[in-house]
Formats: structure tokens, sequence, C-alpha cells
């Protein structure tokens, strides 16, 4: 944590989605996926939808490097949400998280990741793997769970499944962050909210959060007055957080430093006026229409991107 970290990332890390399709393994505690109709070719359709989205950043001066298909034949139809098995820091290190399901375990491509991140003169200089690599119970799915203040040196993250509290603060402890926040959720079918990046996202002066969704409203008060100091606090309703993913957004900066805000179109459409003009203060707001990723997947947007922290090699 030597080397100061920005909250905005000009560089993001998208997979192609080879693979898509509905996730069984995850389908257990993922309440946004749904099975597809009979016969629909999700994966065309979420190619589409991913070069579109590719082609949507980078038309605006966003670095966007893809990661190609590996050379191993194993189904990885969640590939596409690569933020869960990896993020980077500023300082050069690439963070690899234990991953809930079995297939997505197979999505941690470390040296097909550094061979890209070199090759477009990112410095990798140390590589950790958070727990072990193989771990099946004490999980921690990357910036799925972690939503890092990277101004404040804190952590916010909803417990489930996919966040083990006690993997969560040895993490926090090695990493050196200085508060942790950990909450307990609960969507409108009963269960945990399995990311907590599809009911909270914190930008750079702002944040956007499900309050509906925290169950203990002593501990979302703390939560808020926290973000506060010195962010503007949008609440969006359990409506907007499920059906539209309005949370799931990434507030980033293109190649000239000016700064935008990715989301989907159904997150955008979700929005209203009011929101839409309070998140516009802070950045262009860029919608992308990732229907079929979201409705099958499970995820939306910020789930489609790695942000780049790593310090460019010097030539």
């Amino acid at each position: 944590m030597s080397v100061k970290q920005t909250q905005l990332s000009d560089t993001l890390v998208m997979v192609r989605p080879v693979d898509f399709g509905f996730n069984e393994q995850t389908g257990g505690d993922n309440a946004f996926q749904h099975k597809p109709d009979v016969g629909e070719n999700v994966t065309e359709k979420a190619l589409i939808e991913f070069q579109n989205m590719v082609d949507n950043l980078r038309s605006v001066g966003i670095t966007t490097l893809v990661l190609e298909k590996g050379q191993h034949n194993k189904k990885t139809p969640d590939a596409i949400f690569p933020n869960n098995w990896f993020s980077t820091t500023a300082s050069g290190t690439l963070l690899v998280y234990p991953m809930y399901a079995e297939n997505r375990r197979q999505e941690r491509r470390i040296d097909d990741l550094t061979e890209l991140l070199e090759a477009h003169n990112y410095s990798v200089n140390d590589t950790q793997i958070v727990g072990d690599f193989n771990e099946t119970q004490e999980i921690l799915e990357g910036t799925g769970v972690l939503i890092f203040d990277h101004i404040h040196n804190r952590i916010f993250a909803a417990q489930s499944e996919r966040c083990h509290p006690e993997q969560l603060d040895r993490f926090a402890t090695k990493r050196g962050y200085q508060e942790v926040y950990l909450f307990q959720t609960t969507s409108s079918h009963g269960t945990p909210i399995y990311h907590t990046n599809v009911m909270m996202s914190v930008g750079d002066g702002f944040a956007v959060v499900c309050a509906d969704s925290i169950t203990d409203k002593e501990a979302y008060q703390t939560l808020k007055s926290a973000l506060a100091i010195d962010r503007e606090v949008i609440e969006i309703s359990m409506e907007q957080t499920e059906k539209h993913f309005c949370a799931n957004i990434l507030h980033v900066k293109n190649d000239q430093g000016q700064p935008y805000i990715i989301m989907s179109q159904s997150a955008y459409n979700g929005f209203t006026s009011s929101q839409k003009a309070q998140l516009e203060k802070y950045g262009t707001l860029l919608p992308n229409p990732i229907e079929t990723i979201e409705k099958i997947g499970g995820g939306s947007a910020r789930c489609m991107i790695a942000e780049v922290f790593l310090p460019k090699k010097v030539l």
C-alpha cells in the first residue's frame, strides 16, 4: 500500500465470452440469473453485446484490453466476469482470489493475463494468491464482493457465500486497509445478495447504494455517514437494484483523464432523471445494451470489467 492508488482507472480488462451460458453451479445463490429459452443462442448474442461494449468504451478513449480464449478446453460460462478472480494495485501487485464455483476457478488464467498486461507495457511486479488457490470454503470473490474506497483506504462488503468474513479480515489486515465495513443484506427473495457490487458502487465524489437491501439500519447509517464525508450518496430502490442493475456501475477515466460512468442500458433506463443528473456531475454516463448477459449471466456492466491500476514499464 506504499503507492497511493487513485479511485479511477484508465485501463480495463474484459474477457471474450466464448463459452457464455447459464451457469448451473452459480444459479443457487445468484437470483439475478435466468435460464434461457429453449433453442436460444445466448453465446452468439453475448459475443455481439460484448464486442459492442468494447467498441463503445474504446470510442471514447477508455483503454480496453481483451483477454481471448486460452488453450485449455474447460467450459467457463462466467468468464465474462473477470473482476471476481483478480484485481491489481498501483504498486504492481496482481491479486488472485478464491472462487465459489468449481467452473469459475478455471477462469483464473494468471499466465495469460500477465502476458496480456505486460504486452501493453504494464508491470506485474508480484502475484499474490488470496488465501489458498484451491479454497472451497472461505471464499472472497474480488471486486464482486470488495468495494474499494481507494481514497480513504477502506473496504465495503456484504457478507454472503462469496464473501467469507474471516478471509476478508485476513485480506484487509495483510493489505493494510484501515477500515472494513461488513454488513448483511437481504434481497426481495429473502436471501443474501450474492455480490456487493450489485447493490453498491463507490466512485470519486459519489456512491450509489441500495439502502433497502441492508438489513441492519444502524449499520447502514454508519456506512452512509462514512461515505457522506466527501461523497454524494445516491440511494436506489430494490427494484432499481434487482431489475435494472443500477448499482452495478463503474467510475473510470479515459486516456485524456475525462471521467465516465460505465453502466448497462438497463441501468441507464432504471435511473430517474434526477439520479442521472446527480451522476452526470461526476462523469459522462456511458450505457451499454447487454440484455442477454444480464439476464442469463446474472451480472452487468461493472461485473464485466476489471480495472488495471498497475504501473507502466519505463521504456
